[in-house]
């Protein structure tokens, strides 16, 4: 019989709804019979796209044995992390302090009925192996523990609220903002960049998109090419490897190897909408034709797999399939070499490798399960590599090691590019316009056919904060590119936004089927103002400046702390939980405050409203010191703290609607990280008095404003393009 999870939104709950588990959802029913039975409670968090958390579901929470002891001992409550990131954030927080080790999913803590955790980890095996502790044996000491011990627990659990609350960051004083940050930011990403292979950090290798962008963004205003190359070499190795899906387009989580070979195959929405954007501005710099190809493939992924029928965008990609993780992606030789001609097998063997050793097999592992091998080669280059220098660790959480992964019997290939198509050409003697034609062919070929596999599961809910991270990376894509059909897409995923999850001038956090709830959080708030502001500068429409408008006046209200500045993640009337967070550091997305604080400072520099900009500076102000101890942490809010103490400039384009577009497309053709272009057709009223610029009775007219001063208007866009060119101070 199903559980209490059978009735939840989520899919990730629904998926332990027929588990033997008496879970609960989070929730004031579970928390109640804690108190009541005096029970400790055994949370378990994870997400729809973990591999792990499969793992430990059919290992543990499917068997007899292992529930009963979880019912007998403890009430059990299952979290959704995408649904629920204000618990996920806590209970990482507090995992870290109590086992001073990095945390992951899925996360595993027992917490006392008030909630505060008094112990935990990640994956537990049902029985002990490589040197972690077996979930069947740990069940019944924990609880023991609980009945036994609850001294010395009170005593741990009052320093842990502590530790807590010492997160925060503490008041700002009167210090100077300056640059410095800037600058140091992109050093230490030097530090620990991967100049043969890309990247920031060592394996498991993650995309680090924003901190790329912050690289570019530097390159763009600064003229250094640390950041440049940083971003060039990392962004191209990436795009070349097994982290990009070849034939699908769209990236995966992470790579399990230095040379972005094998991933950790669940794609994320989140992830792509960062990068779409990264590689599109990237293309504007070096107009690397594989730049816009993987742009193209990310927009052709997410439109045709992830949008909803109604316009929302899905969450994500399983990693497994027929339970095993990344079955739906990998190929055997002869499975490829059957589905192609000769002609273009004989390309994309030497492309994809598939004339070199395997690269996803492994020896037999205990149990009988296989584990990926990761060969030593690496992709063939004109030129050769000798550098191996092994950059720093990676500041995101680990997969659990000493553990296999199962996996394929036998040789298998998931695609990559190991040759490039030039080198390819020269050694069958054919033009590389041949080669390419021959590769789209058997690309088509393969796509084709995996999809007539048994696909990955998708987890259908619709997030507020990603989808405005995918609305605003698809628009920034359409806007560099010219592609109408990615706008429409965009457009379609905010009306889906507005028309589900926005009610009555509250906006919600996740929607499934069409049932919006949970309160939204600031990263949804923050991220949707961001991306209204992407939009508004490929069509203005007065709509998404006024819904922009009542998005910033629900930061203020409901997520400022009055008192400190900042903004907390959940709003004043969230539940009460063990710890409020004011989060500044990035993580796999950007921190809320960062964000905040730059679509603040954009929307109030561009309508004219201090308040806007003194509560992005008080953030600013607060989140100072530690920026300035770890700027690499804190690249959103340093993009923030650049554009207040150099505002961006504003060219605001009027006149008739058809020359319209044409100035807004030539404008679009260069990189200018801190410009916005407004183009806004004549006979629109009710504009704020810094847009309500006079247009003529002919052609367009333009102005470029810092705040409130603006140069007089240009009607000439040579003109226009060569004053933008000067970065002529207007102040």
């Amino acid at each position: 019989m199903p559980n209490r999870l059978a009735t939840q939104n989520s899919p990730y709950l629904r998926q332990h709804a027929d588990n033997p588990v008496d879970w609960y959802p989070w929730g004031a029913e579970a928390l109640k019979l804690a108190r009541e039975a005096d029970k400790p409670i055994l949370l378990s968090i994870g997400y729809s796209a973990c591999h792990w958390c499969h793992v430990m579901a059919h290992e543990s929470f499917e068997d007899p044995e292992v529930a009963a002891e979880m019912n007998r001992h403890y009430v059990n409550i299952k979290v959704d992390r995408e649904e629920r990131p204000d618990l996920d954030h806590i209970y990482q927080t507090a995992h870290a302090m109590l086992t001073q080790r990095s945390g992951g999913w899925p996360l595993t803590l027992f917490l006392m009925p008030d909630g505060t955790p008094f112990f935990g980890g990640t994956y537990f095996p049902k029985r002990a192996r490589h040197g972690m502790a077996g979930f069947l044996d740990l069940l019944p000491r924990v609880a023991a523990a609980y009945r036994d011990k609850r001294g010395e627990i009170a005593q741990q659990n009052a320093a842990l609220l502590e530790a807590l609350s010492r997160t925060l960051p503490a008041p700002a004083g009167a210090q100077e903002l300056k640059r410095s940050p800037l600058d140091a930011a992109v050093r230490e990403f030097a530090q620990v960049f991967d100049d043969v292979h890309g990247g920031i950090g060592q394996a498991p290798k993650f995309p680090h998109p924003f901190e790329l962008a912050f690289c570019l963004r530097r390159h763009a205003l600064d003229g250094g090419e640390l950041g440049l190359s940083i971003t060039r070499l990392t962004l191209a190795r990436m795009a070349e490897g097994g982290i990009y899906d070849q034939l699908g387009g769209g990236f995966c989580r992470y790579s399990v190897d230095p040379y972005w070979s094998i991933p950790h195959f669940e794609k994320m929405l989140y992830d792509n909408a960062a990068l779409i954007a990264l590689y599109s501005d990237a293309w504007l710099v070096t107009h690397q034709p594989l730049f816009e190809n993987t742009v193209r493939g990310i927009a052709s992924w997410v439109m045709r797999e992830m949008q909803s029928p109604a316009g929302g965008y899905y969450s994500s990609l399983d990693a497994d399939s027929e339970h095993e993780e990344g079955k739906y992606y990998v190929w055997t030789r002869e499975e490829v070499k059957g589905l192609l001609s000769a002609e273009e097998y004989a390309v994309v063997e030497p492309h994809y490798g598939l004339d070199g050793a395997p690269n996803f097999e492994g020896a037999t592992a205990e149990g009988g399960e296989r584990a990926p091998h990761i060969g030593d080669a690496t992709p063939e280059r004109d030129a050769g590599v000798s550098n191996t220098r092994s950059p720093a660790s990676s500041s995101r959480a680990d997969p659990p090691s000493g553990v296999p992964r199962p996996t394929l019997r036998g040789a298998h290939w998931h695609l990559r590019v190991m040759k490039p198509l030039e080198v390819i050409a020269r050694r069958l003697d054919s033009p590389v316009a041949e080669c390419e034609a021959r590769l789209a062919s058997a690309r088509a070929k393969l796509l084709a056919a995996r999809e007539r596999r048994v696909r990955p599961g998708r987890d259908d809910k619709v997030l507020t904060s990603w989808n405005a991270m995918m609305v605003r990376g698809l628009a920034r894509a359409a806007r560099v590119f010219g592609e109408e059909a990615w706008l429409v897409s965009a457009r379609r995923a905010l009306e889906f936004i507005r028309a589900t999850l926005w009610r009555d001038g509250r906006l919600y956090a996740t929607s499934k089927d069409g049932v919006a709830h949970l309160n939204a959080y600031l990263d949804d708030h923050a991220f949707l103002l961001d991306a209204l502001l992407e939009l508004m500068q490929c069509e203005f429409r007065e709509d998404d400046l006024r819904f922009a408008r009542d998005l910033s006046e629900l930061l203020l209200e409901q997520f400022e702390d009055p008192a400190a500045g900042g903004f907390f993640f959940v709003s004043h009337d969230h539940e009460k939980l063990i710890h409020r967070a004011k989060p500044g550091h990035d993580n796999a997305t950007p921190a809320g405050n960062g964000i905040a604080a730059f679509a603040l400072q954009r929307l109030g520099h561009l309508i004219g409203e201090p308040r806007y900009l003194a509560a992005a500076e008080r953030a600013l102000r607060l989140f100072y010191a530690p920026l300035e101890r770890q700027p690499s942490g804190f690249v959103s809010l340093a993009t923030a703290l650049d554009e207040n103490l150099s505002p961006p400039q504003t060219v605001i384009v009027r006149g008739e609607a058809g020359v319209l577009v044409e100035w807004q497309r030539a404008l679009a053709t260069r990189y200018r990280p801190d410009t916005l272009v407004i183009a806004i057709p004549a006979g629109q009223t009710g504009l704020p008095p810094v847009l309500d610029k006079a247009a003529p009775a002919r052609g367009v007219n333009a102005w470029i404003c810092r705040g409130v001063t603006c140069l007089p208007p240009s009607n000439d866009l040579t003109d226009l393009e060569r004053t933008l060119s000067a970065g002529r101070d207007l102040e």
